[in-house]
């Protein structure tokens, strides 16, 4: 083994000084580069939004329930090395004198919060500040709509309950505020010390409890592994994804976004790989000639290459992690105040990673060029034109796209994912193989009909159909996986701006009785303020699925245990609300009876889909409708969204009130005391600090998912080097021959061009047909994103394509016209 191994470092060392390894070096550079500096600056970012996600629940663990926590959590928590903390919310109304105001008081232990920060001001209007320790006891941090709505200043107090609080700050933020209709009405801010004292907690109370656990991840997920089997009926751990489904909307997409940036770096790498592997083994069928006329055996000769690229793979991938390493702090200094604050240090796994990702698209993608190698003949020493017998394409596809999701798999974790992607893989490189030779083919008969320079361009595509088929469908994958991740970057971005714009809804109206609603809607309508539909409320709580109790058929401590112990929303409607769509069945039209829609997410969690009946408790009363709609709904648009519609007059003869939202600009914010005294009866509810929260995290991940493309962009131009310089030995020859011939240097530039343009028409054309497919199905089935056909991308990306193929090609070729002949043949030998 040490004399192959001391072989292959010689071997290596002579192609290094004769500049074989250029070509190979360059693209590995590039594709552990690319590859290293995404899974750095991805695990990173991801790290920070995870941190960050967990702000905006103020821990990194959270505990609901509707009763105080054993005690023996809290020991547990202290032996796991956790910090913990506890906060109590309620609704009561408290009194300033004769006046009165509803408002949600929370109750906060003097660890609070674990993650993320509460800031206060010194009265209202002030400069905000990050607040170092919770309320004094006896003290309550307002919020500036307790002032106003009470008429009180800072100093004043007020009266919460059975106890006298002195108002010491105003609150301006609370990391995890949640949008329910406790988070959205005025906020008090009191020491848990003094909960007690109030009052107003009692047996049968209707309280939360929130049980807050932060520290290092091993020991949190260890924690929450012991925890999970423990909860109660009507405890349950939070997670930002469902407690918080106008932030967790965002925060999902993102990470599936860069989920799949990654994969597309590697992926485009891999290619890159492969094809100068391939070129590589070409050039050293002669050596491997000579060695098996010296007796040495085939599997010898395959273990001699492999520990060379093995040695060169490792080196090249400990480069490329310095060099991803460096890249990625210097973007993180170039874009400074746009990343996230405390941004999270790269984490010596995610080097480890990438060293292995590199190695195994290396492997991955370079056995079938090598396998080559066992196959060389000794009689080649005597004819350069004997080549070996080419491994079976199929090989290199199954174990090319097996690597791209043995790491899809590792960098996602979405299966979903994975057997979509291995799906549309599996149809693209088939499709696009096949067209590829029919179109490369069919060139012949245009041939009659060419210019003479024209026709020997067309003629060199047709002469080696195999070659060029791999090389289009090679430029064709790459521009398919850089316009899909273009594309949905694109609207990503877009959706996300759509869905929280400047003048997005910061205020819900609740609680509009029908003999108010045409008033309130002339109230808004006089006034010139933008409202959203009006929608009609019912409360109801599900209780049977398909005349079964449902708390029977729901999963513990999932979304639809929650949604069963509480009483939803439910509304009715004509009119599908424009930002749900219908995933299953079809909307009503008026002519079939009693119907529902149900959003998809609690769909999936009870486990109902179409035609099963659900049954509500609505007062005493009790109505079984049948689903015939499954919908997606976009929770982060902040206008009134449901999880359970009706069809008219279903609901008819039920109490009902109405609600609304709509946008105020802070200058108009006086509005709001003219709307109360108009209509005492409507809760008007703000909700700025909400959509500043979204608005904050989404603008973070719009900083990731822009900069990721920018490396997938660098692994698409090593794969055209790549390609391009695949097939140079056959390019050199033949403009060796024309030359040699008396051709000029016009003549040939001409045919180059036109080849070279050629390819990348075809490649343009095939894979913006390619991306169109690709993006309906991760539309439809992955992001829940509208999908929408783009003609100008198959217009634009032929001739992109084409023009940039060409200046590629033309540029990698261009000794061919200023070099002698005889050189070049020699060194290309």
């Amino acid at each position: 083994m040490l004399r192959w191994l001391r072989l292959s470092v010689r071997f290596l060392k002579r192609d290094w000084r004769t500049g074989e390894l250029n070509i190979l070096v360059i693209a590995l550079l590039i594709a552990v580069g690319s590859t290293s500096t995404t899974t750095l600056f991805n695990d990173r970012l991801n790290r920070t939004m995870s941190m960050q996600a967990a702000a905006f629940l103020a821990a990194d663990l959270v505990v609901t329930s509707h009763s105080a926590l054993p005690d023996d959590w809290i020991r547990k928590a202290g032996l796991s090395e956790l910090q913990w903390a506890r906060s109590t919310e309620f609704s009561t109304v408290i009194l300033n004198q004769d006046d009165y105001l509803l408002c949600g008081v929370k109750a906060v232990s003097s660890a609070y919060p674990l993650r993320g920060k509460v800031k206060t001001a010194d009265d209202f209007g002030a400069v905000e500040t990050v607040a170092s320790e919770i309320p004094s006891s006896g003290a309550a941090w307002v919020e500036g709509r307790v002032l106003s709505g009470l008429g009180l200043s800072v100093g004043d107090s007020v009266e919460v309950g059975e106890k006298i609080f002195r108002v010491e700050r105003v609150l301006t933020y609370e990391p995890d505020r949640r949008g329910n209709l406790l988070g959205l009405t005025p906020r008090v801010l009191i020491n848990d010390a003094d909960l007690a004292a109030t009052g107003v907690i009692q047996p049968g109370s209707h309280a939360h409890y929130y049980f807050l656990f932060a520290g290092a991840e091993k020991d949190v997920m260890r924690f929450k592994s012991w925890l999970k089997p423990r909860l109660n009926p009507g405890e349950k751990l939070l997670d930002i994804r469902e407690d918080r489904p106008e932030i967790g909307s965002a925060f999902k997409r993102a990470e599936k976004y860069l989920g799949l940036a990654s994969v597309v770096v590697v992926m485009i790498a891999g290619v890159a790989i492969g094809m100068s592997a391939s070129r590589y083994s070409r050039r050293h069928f002669g050596m491997t000639a000579i060695l098996r006329c010296m007796g040495v055996r085939q599997n010898e000769i395959l273990s001699l290459f492999f520990w060379q690229l093995g040695i060169l793979g490792l080196m090249a991938s400990l480069v490329g992690c310095l060099l991803g390493w460096v890249t990625q702090e210097l973007l993180v200094w170039y874009l400074g105040s746009l990343l996230p604050e405390n941004l999270a240090q790269p984490d010596w796994y995610a080097f480890g990673f990438a060293i292995l990702t590199g190695m195994v698209v290396l492997v991955g993608f370079t056995i079938p060029p090598l396998i080559q190698q066992r196959r060389v003949s000794p009689l080649r020493v005597l004819r350069h034109d004997l080549d070996p017998q080419p491994v079976n394409r199929a090989l290199s596809h199954v174990l090319g796209l097996g690597t791209i999701l043995i790491l899809m798999w590792l960098y996602t974790g979405d299966l979903r994912l994975v057997s979509y992607f291995l799906v549309a893989a599996a149809v693209v490189i088939v499709s696009l193989g096949g067209v590829v030779y029919l179109l490369i083919r069919s060139t012949r008969l245009l041939l009659p009909f060419l210019g003479l320079n024209t026709r020997f361009g067309i003629q060199q595509l047709s002469r080696n159909a195999i070659s060029s088929v791999s090389q289009v469908v090679a430029f064709a994958f790459a521009l398919t996986a850089l316009i899909v991740l273009g594309v949905v970057r694109t609207d990503l971005i877009s959706d996300w701006q759509e869905a929280l714009p400047t003048d997005a809804p910061n205020h819900f109206a609740l609680n509009i009785f029908p003999s108010e609603w045409e008033g309130v809607q002339q109230w808004f309508k006089a006034r010139n303020v933008q409202v959203s539909s009006f929608y009609p409320v019912v409360r109801g709580r599900l209780t049977k699925i398909n005349g079964q109790d449902a708390a029977l058929l729901v999963a513990s401590d999932s979304q639809a245990e929650l949604a069963l112990n509480r009483d939803l929303n439910l509304t009715y409607t004509g009119v599908l609300p424009e930002d749900n769509r219908i995933k299953a069945g079809d909307w009503w039209d008026g002519t079939a009876g009693n119907q529902l829609s149900i959003e998809q997410g609690l769909a999936e969690s009870l486990g109902v889909g179409l035609g099963d009946h659900l049954t509500f408790a609505i007062g005493s009363r009790r109505l079984t409708v049948p689903v015939t709609s499954v919908r997606s709904v976009k929770w982060d648009t902040m206008t009134p969204n449901f999880y359970v519609i009706f069809s008219p007059g279903a609901l008819d003869g039920y109490p009902s009130f109405y609600m609304t939202s709509f946008y105020l600009p802070p200058e108009r914010k006086l509005l709001l005391k003219e709307m109360v005294k108009a209509y005492p009866g409507v809760s008007v509810l703000e909700i700025d600090m909400i959509i500043k929260q979204v608005q904050g995290l989404v603008s973070q991940v719009t900083v990731a998912v822009e900069y990721v493309l920018v490396f997938a962009l660098l692994a698409g131009v090593a794969v055209l080097f790549s390609a391009v310089y695949a097939g140079i030995d056959e390019r050199v020859y033949s403009s060796c021959i024309l030359r040699t011939l008396g051709a000029g240097r016009n003549v040939i530039r001409q045919n180059q061009c036109v080849e070279f343009a050629s390819i990348g028409f075809m490649a343009g054309l095939l894979g913006a047909v390619s991306a169109e497919f690709v993006l309906f199905l991760l539309y439809e089935q992955i992001l829940d994103l509208p999908y929408r056909f783009s003609w100008q991308i198959l217009v634009f990306s032929p001739v992109l394509g084409a023009g940039l193929i060409a200046f590629l090609g033309l540029w990698c070729t261009r000794r061919t016209v200023t070099e002698s002949p005889l050189v070049l043949i020699r060194e290309n030998e």
